[in-house]
């Protein structure tokens, strides 16, 4: 239901390129065809929202700097891609462009696993989910103990029973 309510705003908020009729299909279960959405500003709600079904938003944008703006400007930032031959673009996307997950000249899916961590930030989560080498420190509560060890004035001895209990 919700991918549906996001498709009827997606008709709202721009053009409709390509609508799949699910038919019968969706008669019989959870099925969705997929729909492509042009024209769209990048502050409408289906350009700035993970939808997790099979809809598609095509944004343009002047060059690359309004690109890695507009892709910086979501909630979130699980998962990127750049495809280019330019050495200065892929280390300019490399510095810019914030995900947790930047795939350069290769497809954006298939993280490997126990090689590559996997997570993003912002709306799209803190750190890794799952793989790299330090995942399972992700289990871990991080705490942080400082004490002054500059004593000043008069300190009691420690009793035999709280020695003992150190």
């Amino acid at each position: 239901m919700r991918v549906l309510n996001f498709i009827a705003i997606g008709k709202q908020e721009g053009r409709l390129v390509y609508g799949a009729d699910a038919g019968h299909l969706a008669r019989e279960g959870y099925y969705v065809g997929p729909h492509l959405f042009a024209d769209v500003s990048p502050a409408a709600r289906i350009a700035q929202q993970e939808i997790f079904g099979p809809v598609l938003v095509v944004l343009k944008a002047q060059d690359l700097h309004q690109a890695i703006q507009i892709a910086n400007d979501t909630p979130y930032a699980l998962t990127g891609g750049l495809y280019s031959r330019s050495p200065q673009n892929i280390a300019r996307v490399r510095r810019e462009f914030r995900v947790g997950n930047l795939y350069i000249n290769r497809k954006i899916t298939g993280a490997l696993v126990d090689r590559q961590p996997f997570g993003g930030f912002k709306l799209s989560g803190i750190g890794s989910k799952a793989g790299g080498p330090d995942y399972l420190l992700q289990f871990l509560v991080p705490r942080t103990i400082t004490e002054n060890t500059m004593r000043r004035g008069f300190a009691p001895a420690a009793t035999a029973e709280e020695n003992a209990a150190l």
